[in-house]
């Protein structure tokens, strides 16, 4: 995520082991994209509190640090955005409007009690109840892609299954047309040029630019026709939402609001589904496993959203000092709490590099915690819980076609661009 640079601190220039070598992470080498797993357990090791000047960010990867600051909103803020803003020459400013206008209003930049207000009038409607009874739509969806797939031996996983289900899933949801499932993943995959990257490159903030814009428009369009007649989906309940105070969503925050549910439930379940057929492929006796126990699958999803989840950090923004691991973080610094790091600590985990999909232990942190955790989790559980069993019970066998995969370059995003696959029903 972009953020306020910083140089970095003199309290960052003591490595936490001086006998190691200095930690050189690199998360954009393609190695490291490939398999960041062995770094991750370096820095766990010999510096949990790691400065990494290609961030300019601090870069935490213990559980227990990671859990700590998901639950400090008092020492730590969400609010990332607006200080990044807030630094830019007006002329960059104009060039990103619309990203300034909207993503600045995503609940998940933002501290109580902006926070606290959004997420509790979202969840008047984005609730538990109103997600699980998805389950039909997503089991009616799951089988009618693999249906499309007929007779094909070799298949893009992410083209042909894992990117249009959750996508027409929350589209769905929200009454968006099944029609325009292209423009709207167009639209997704323009605006994580912003979204996802630790640094992006300023001609790539025309092209997000456009597609929040592009974006903006259509759900306006879309709220006015609800407001005008309304209808039996998400996006009509939230336009008509008034709480008990007579508070309601503006204009503005109901827009933000409908492109965090698309963006956020279209693009990381795809990866949660993606990285998870990655995992059970890596590992056929846990396939095997869940294909003759689908029972298993509710334990099967928190593995392999612990194994190797869709979100590789989070960011936040130091607010008070603080002192980790003989370090000072200091106000304005920003945090990478590393979330697929701290599910694989040892200190956490017993053999955390295997995946047992029988595991039981302590929560997985895919999902963030506390205050801000996914608002949308148990919509992307529900659609792993349908989609594995669906996809063993269909297939039997599903390997994955040599060759390399092509990561997202993105230390937010964790996921592969195509997963091409050979399938045999």
């Amino acid at each position: 995520m972009n953020q306020t640079t910083h140089s970095p601190p003199a309290s960052a220039s003591t490595s936490a082991s001086t006998s190691a070598p200095a930690i050189d992470y690199r998360p954009d080498d393609p190695a490291i994209l490939a398999d960041p797993f062995p770094v991750y357990r370096r820095l766990r090791d010999e510096d949990p509190a790691h400065w990494s000047p290609r961030l300019k960010s601090w870069v935490l990867t213990r559980y227990a640090d990671v859990k700590r600051v998901c639950q400090d909103s008092a020492g730590m803020s969400s609010d990332r955005l607006r200080p990044f803003f807030a630094i830019m020459p007006s002329a960059e400013q104009q060039r990103i409007g619309a990203i300034m206008r909207y993503l600045s209003l995503w609940m998940v930049f933002r501290d109580a009690p902006d926070h606290t207000r959004i997420r509790r009038l979202a969840s008047r409607v984005f609730h538990v109840k109103s997600m699980q009874a998805m389950r039909p739509n997503v089991e009616q969806i799951t089988a009618w892609l693999l249906g499309n797939i007929g007779d094909r031996e070799e298949i893009d996983f992410i083209a042909d299954f894992a990117g249009p289900l959750p996508a027409l899933v929350i589209m769905d949801m929200l009454g968006v047309p099944r029609a325009d499932l292209a423009l709207i993943k167009r639209l997704s995959d323009e605006m994580a040029l912003f979204i996802g990257s630790a640094r992006v490159a300023r001609e790539k903030y025309d092209v997000a630019e456009a597609a929040t814009r592009e974006m903006a428009a259509y759900f306006r369009r879309m709220i006015g026709d609800c407001r005008a007649e309304p209808r039996r989906n998400l996006l009509s309940e939230l336009a008509h939402l008034t709480d008990e105070s007579g508070d309601r969503l503006s204009d503005d925050e109901l827009i933000a609001t409908c492109i965090l549910l698309l963006f956020a439930g279209h693009e990381t379940t795809t990866n949660h589904i993606a990285n998870g057929l990655l995992s059970l492929m890596r590992f056929p006796g846990e396939m095997d496993k869940l294909r003759a126990r689908p029972g298993l699958a509710a334990a099967a999803v928190e593995e392999l959203l612990r194994y190797d989840g869709p979100s590789g950090a989070q960011v936040r923004v130091v607010r008070e000092r603080c002192e980790l691991h003989g370090k000072t973080l200091n106000p304005g610094e920003r945090v990478f709490i590393m979330l697929n790091a701290a599910n694989r600590d040892e200190r956490a985990y017993a053999s955390p590099d295997a995946l047992d999909i029988e595991r039981d232990g302590v929560a997985h942190l895919t999902f963030g915690y506390g205050n801000h955790i996914c608002l949308g989790f148990p919509l992307a559980r529900l659609e792993g819980q349908v989609a594995f069993p669906a996809l063993l019970e269909h297939f039997r066998a599903i390997e994955r076609i040599d060759g390399p995969l092509d990561w997202l370059i993105s230390p937010i995003f964790r996921g592969v661009k195509a997963l091409p696959v050979r399938v045999r029903r």
